[in-house]
């Protein structure tokens, strides 16, 4: 059995079809954000498995050989990782989508598992020698276009934090758009390389959902707000081929998160936005939220999120904010 066929390739690299293994620049290689390689399995922590190139999980193990992609994760409930400045002996898996870099802090919950360790077998290059990057690989890189007409409604879908539950509202809304009779796409903006959320969002009702690994993007941390800008605006001509009336908008994390809060201080990209629906996960948060929101101009529609499972959270935002609250 020849080694490629042995390859893992996790979702991030399902448009590598044709490659090379180039062993030979491993130790001298600089790599950067989207750049494809092959890793050896070294040993398992948090991440048992990858999402392979068809969606479907593939379990991994010590000796495996999977193709993944370098990035950037930030995720407060996990990890943050960057890709490396040189060679490392050992890099992490930063994320089941894919993304590989190194660790350098996680969520106290994590250390119980530690991270999924491995070894750079080496890089996947084009007939020239190049090292293949997946972003815009297969998509032409637009420029973002804040004048352009939109002939549908933008409505962001905003969290406190992570896990605030800002993609289950986005899937509701969309829902809920839906059966009024609305034609509804949903764009996961920012974020790490996973495909649950836009395919939990289209399963409850939006018809078409995409997020940036559409354009090759392993994940968005840490580029610069012209390149999330240019995501923004790639996305949005892709879902606008289904005539949407609605296209609603997921920015991961929370308020605060890097990304996040250059866009949202960004006034081109707020003139594109119509309504803002926020989630939050306690009754404090939605306070400082609504206050966070208000200093930049814009003021959600309703507050809605994982307070909900709690009444009692819930009823203290209803005596204190006028807003609906939305379960």
């Amino acid at each position: 059995m020849n080694m490629k066929s042995r390859i893992k390739k996790a979702i991030i690299c399902k448009d590598v079809t044709k490659y090379n293994i180039n062993r030979l620049n491993n130790r001298t290689y600089q790599p950067k954000e989207g750049d494809v390689a092959i890793f050896r399995v070294l040993s398992i922590g948090k991440h048992k498995a990858i999402q392979g190139d068809t969606g479907k999980n593939y379990y991994i193990f010590p000796g495996d050989l999977i193709m993944a992609t370098f990035g950037n994760r930030y995720a407060s409930n996990q990890f943050e990782g960057y890709v490396p400045e040189g060679y490392q002996e050992e890099y992490h898996l930063l994320g089941q989508g894919g993304v590989v870099g190194t660790v350098t802090s996680m969520h106290a919950k994590m250390q119980q598992h530690g991270v999924t360790t491995l070894k750079l077998v080496g890089y996947a290059t084009s007939k020239g020698s190049q090292v293949i990057n997946t972003q815009w690989m297969t998509e032409d890189r637009v420029t973002f276009e804040p004048n352009r007409h939109r002939n549908y409604k933008v409505i962001l879908s905003l969290g406190a934090s992570m896990d605030s539950g800002k993609t289950t509202s986005a899937a509701y809304l969309c829902r809920g758009l839906r059966n009024a009779g609305n034609q509804v796409a949903y764009i996961k903006l920012t974020g790490t390389v996973f495909s649950k959320d836009k395919r939990m969002v289209r399963d409850c009702g939006a018809h078409v959902a995409v997020d940036f690994s559409n354009l090759g993007f392993p994940s968005t941390y840490m580029y610069e707000q012209q390149e999330i800008l240019d995501i923004f605006e790639g996305l949005t001509r892709k879902v606008e081929k289904s005539k949407p009336d609605y296209v609603v908008v997921e920015i991961a994390d929370g308020l605060l998160q890097r990304e996040t809060n250059m866009l949202l201080k960004n006034p081109a990209f707020r003139s594109c936005v119509d309504d803002v629906l926020l989630s939050c996960g306690d009754s404090l948060s939605v306070l400082s939220g609504l206050e966070i929101l208000s200093s930049i101009g814009l003021q959600p529609f309703a507050i809605s999120g994982l307070l909900n499972v709690a009444p009692l959270m819930v009823d203290e935002v209803r005596k204190n904010v006028s807003l609906p609250v939305l379960s």
